[in-house]
């Protein structure tokens, strides 16, 4: 055995399996458990077809939206996420606690919220398939209460954001059919306003009625009148010229007459100045063209309002677990011996190549 093949032995020794005793001997004697816990979801939504598109085979019941799921991925990374939950259940004492015998993979509770929400990605794993929108955790604590606890408010959480989002969502959907509800309701409580300040102000409650008596009434005037004429022609022809029946006839003509004159009066332009029948049932018509309108107006908007929050609700979107957060029986990780195998590959390739690199060049010289 030459030197340099005992120089090659002692550095193999002090590079390799120095450091891979160290190592084992720290997995070992000092490491502590971890516990998984494991939780899968996905975003649905209840787009419920109606029965034309039933009928149809238009139908599409429960379908994802992938891009509230990428929004999720990226939420259960974020540091929002990883404050909230610390606040809820002190992720700092849970992950530091073994930290005085195992400083490797325990956190270190002097850290900053930016240390915590890094140490977040080592201990929760996130595994998403953006094709199917389903994502999957795997969350890793030091007892398995702790990782359970975890998993069921990184769901907790996880849905509230997503009822969030899907309020957000039919709050946008709504308030325009909503706004124009208000306005049409304002119009329609002007317009009946109006018609009651009219009613109130002219004493009329319906000119279009009002005039239909008047107009009964003129008819029947002009009857009484054509009864009375006939009546005084008849008188004439059998009766003095001083009978007093004959000057009875003509002052009940005369009364019928001046009756009848000031009826319509009242269908034209009055001699007091008093507000005419044309003008009254001019204003009373617009008044009720406006109140129709706006009724109308009122009634479209009401449907659409209705048909906005029916179609916001169709497409509400919900949190869906198709793996619920599980209780772990014994410890997974850290996973010793495949960590003791990448150690001592890493070691003896990064060994392997320095000695040749130095074996090189001392050969070239």
């Amino acid at each position: 055995m030459r030197k340099r093949h005992r120089r090659i032995v002692r550095s193999f020794l002090f590079v390799v399996l120095a450091p891979l005793a160290i190592s084992a001997w720290y997995l070992f004697a000092f490491a502590k458990d971890q516990y998984a816990s494991y939780v899968a979801f996905s975003v649905r939504s209840e787009d419920v077809s109606s029965a034309i598109d039933l009928l149809g085979g238009l139908s599409a019941f429960g379908s994802g939206g992938s891009e509230d799921a990428d929004i999720l991925y990226e939420f259960i990374q974020s540091r929002e996420l990883v404050d909230v939950i610390d606040k809820e259940l002190d992720l700092r004492s849970m992950f530091s606690a073994p930290y005085s015998t195992d400083p490797v993979f325990a956190y270190a509770n002097d850290g900053t919220i930016e240390d915590l929400t890094k140490y977040w990605g080592r201990m929760v794993k996130i595994f998403y398939d953006s094709g199917t929108g389903l994502i999957e955790l795997r969350v890793h604590a030091f007892t398995p209460t702790d990782a359970k606890n975890i998993a069921n408010s990184i769901f907790t959480n996880s849905s509230a954001m997503i009822n969030d989002l899907s309020a957000i969502a039919r709050e946008d959907a709504t308030r325009y059919a909503r706004e124009e509800l208000d306005r049409a309701v304002e119009r329609l409580k002007v317009a009946r306003q109006a018609v009651t300040e009219y009613r109130s102000r002219n004493q009329i409650v319906d000119p279009e009625a009002e005039i239909g008596a008047q107009t009964g009434m003129m008819i029947a005037l002009q009857t009484k009148l054509s009864d009375a004429l006939i009546a005084f022609d008849l008188l004439s022809e059998s009766a003095n010229t001083n009978d007093p029946r004959i000057a009875q006839a003509e002052l009940r003509i005369e009364v019928i007459r001046q009756r009848i004159d000031e009826e319509r009066l009242k269908f034209g332009v009055g001699s007091n100045g008093e507000v005419d029948y044309p003008t009254l049932v001019g204003e009373y018509e617009r008044l009720a063209v406006d109140r129709e309108f706006a009724e109308q107006t009122y009634l479209a908007a009401l449907a659409a309002h209705d048909a906005a929050l029916t179609e916001a609700q169709r497409k509400s979107k919900y949190l869906a677990a198709y793996i619920k957060p599980t209780l772990a029986e014994r410890a997974e990780y850290p996973e010793r011996g495949l960590l003791l195998a990448l150690v001592g590959l890493f070691l003896f390739f990064s060994w392997a190549i320095a000695a040749l690199v130095y074996y090189a060049i001392k050969d070239r010289r």
